[in-house]
């Protein structure tokens, strides 16, 4: 597609909504994309009217789901993001930068919860069309240091579902950064460090 699509992806409290705010500043104004594209910054879940409903159900931690009931939300959700949002603005040469897409699932319900990987990967062919980034920014922080980060009261189900959740969410995203070839941004380093390589990381992959 003549478009482009950037993802952010890591642990709650590693920094990356942040830095997803701040890259969207920055890259209309960047050079590196055509004069004539917009930039649509979006979200997973939430990032359509269907996955605003969702969200709430998907987040609160007062809400007991079955881990293929969640797996199976999140597809749906992913499905109408990529069909309603994404796919239609890359067709039309524009940017879509998202904050999460299919790697959460597989660290979150994957290696997390401890859902099936396989179906996992079935269901991601299937919501996402065979769509993948051009670039993957993996926010790369201790779990200790993002809990600290949050205090409880403000923590959603997966934030408040525990250290050992939280060591597992974070293999898997260190193992799907290996094996899908995912830019590492160290999160833990001051914010305008982190700034600096989000867009270095940029500049890397789209500068010809």
């Amino acid at each position: 597609m003549p478009g482009r699509f950037l993802v952010a992806e890591g642990i709650d409290g590693s920094g990356k909504s942040s830095q997803v705010e701040r890259l969207g500043h920055w890259l209309p104004c960047s050079g590196l994309m055509p004069a004539d594209a917009k930039l649509l910054v979006t979200r997973e879940p939430g990032g359509t009217p269907l996955g605003e409903q969702l969200c709430p159900i998907l987040l609160n931690s007062g809400l007991t789901l079955h881990s293929r009931t969640e797996l199976l939300l999140f597809a749906a959700d992913r499905a109408q993001h990529v069909e309603t949002r994404i796919r239609p603005a890359l067709r039309e040469g524009h940017w879509v930068l998202s904050d999460r897409f299919s790697g959460s699932t597989v660290a979150y319900q994957g290696y997390g919860r401890g859902c099936d990987l396989e179906l996992i990967h079935t269901l991601e062919q299937a919501a996402t069309g065979g769509l993948t980034p051009d670039l993957t920014l993996w926010f790369d922080l201790p779990p200790q240091q993002a809990r600290a980060r949050k205090p409880p009261s403000q923590q959603d189900r997966f934030e408040g579902a525990g250290s050992d959740f939280t060591e597992r969410v974070a293999h898997g995203f260190r193992k799907l950064a290996m094996e899908r070839g995912w830019w590492r941004i160290p999160a833990g380093e001051p914010l305008a460090a982190v700034e600096a390589a989000v867009q270095a990381a940029c500049r890397s992959t789209f500068v010809d």
